[in-house]
C-alpha cells in the first residue's frame, strides 16, 4: 500500500488502471485504498504543482520563521492553528531548532507579505518574534524540477 500512495504523491493523474498496473493489485482494490485513504484522512487531497513563473500572475512567496511562547497543555498547536486559519498561509511547520515554527505564504507584492506579517501574524499574543525570508527562485518543489525559461530572442527593427 506505501506504494499506492508515493505513485499518487508523484502523479495524482495516474489512472485506477495504471497504479493497479504499476502495484500488482486489481483495479478494485485499488479503487478501495484510495477511497479508504481518503476516508481515513491519510490522502488529504491532490493539487497540481504550478510553475507560476510563466505566467502572468505575479506573486511573492515568503518562508517566516516564527518565534512562539509555547501554551501549557497546548504546546504550539493553538498558535499554529491560528496562523494556518489565514488565507495567505499556503503551510505550518513545527521545528526544532531557533525558532519554532515555519510559515510559508503568498501575496500579490512584498508589501502584501510585509503587512500580513507586521500586522496580522507578529501582533498574535503568543508569536515573540518572526524573520521573513522571500523566495526569490524555484529550483525544485516536491521532488518537481522547475525547469529554465528559453531567453526570447528580440528581434530590433531600426528605421
Amino acid at each position: 500500500m506505501a506504494k499506492l500512495l508515493q505513485l499518487l504523491e508523484q502523479d495524482c493523474t495516474l489512472t485506477p488502471e495504471q497504479l493497479a498496473s504499476m502495484t500488482d493489485m486489481t483495479v478494485e482494490d485499488v479503487k478501495a485504498a484510495i477511497k479508504r485513504y481518503e476516508d481515513e484522512k491519510i490522502i488529504l487531497g491532490y493539487q497540481a504543482i504550478v510553475d507560476w513563473d510563466r505566467t502572468q500572475r505575479e506573486a511573492v512567496t515568503a518562508l517566516i520563521e516564527v518565534k512562539v511562547t509555547p501554551q501549557r497543555g497546548e504546546g504550539f498547536d493553538r498558535v499554529a492553528e491560528r496562523i494556518y486559519q489565514y488565507d495567505e498561509v499556503e503551510s505550518v511547520y513545527l521545528m526544532s531548532g531557533a525558532f519554532d515554527l515555519t510559515v510559508i505564504i503568498s501575496g500579490r507584492t512584498l508589501k502584501e507579505v510585509a503587512q500580513f506579517v507586521g500586522e496580522r501574524l507578529s501582533t498574535l499574543e503568543d508569536v515573540t518574534g518572526t524573520a521573513t525570508h522571500f523566495i526569490l527562485h524555484k529550483y525544485k518543489e516536491k521532488h518537481l524540477i522547475f525547469e529554465k525559461q528559453e531567453k526570447q530572442e528580440r528581434e530590433w527593427i531600426f528605421s
